[in-house]
Formats: structure tokens, C-alpha cells, sequence
């Protein structure tokens, strides 16, 4: 039998995490879910993956949403 990992994310990259997010939610919304700059200033998905690969509290909190947006999607 193969161990499956219990984390969510596990294989997915921070790349699909945002992309994701920014299909389902638009750049508008993420960025009143989560007041961050990369989300309300000029938004793009490189900035955003540039600046959340620097900052853990930030990429946590991302991470938080895309596991809150599955369960609703599924």
C-alpha cells in the first residue's frame, strides 16, 4: 500500500494555487480576501508568485484560501 499525504497541497504548485484563485475569485476580490499589494496594485501572477515565494505569512495566508476554495468547490 502507497501512504497518500493528508496535506491538500501536497504536489501542487504556488503557481496553480494563485492561478486558481485569480480564475475563481478575480484579482478584485482575492485582493479585499487578502489586503495584500501584489493582489490590489498592478496585479499580476508573476508579481504575486514573486512576492508570496518572499513572504510566509502572506503565502499562508493564500494557501488558507485555495483549501477554503476547494471545499466549497467540491
Amino acid at each position: 500500500m502507497q501512504n497518500q499525504s493528508k496535506d491538500p497541497l501536497h504536489g501542487i504548485t504556488l503557481q496553480k494555487v494563485v492561478e486558481t484563485l485569480v480564475n475563481y475569485y478575480g484579482f478584485d476580490t482575492l485582493g479585499e480576501l487578502i489586503p495584500i499589494k501584489c493582489f490590489i496594485s498592478n496585479p499580476s501572477v508573476k508579481s504575486s508568485l514573486t512576492f508570496l515565494r518572499k513572504t510566509d505569512w502572506a503565502r499562508k495566508k493564500v494557501e488558507e484560501l485555495y483549501i477554503k476554495t476547494l471545499l466549497k468547490l467540491s
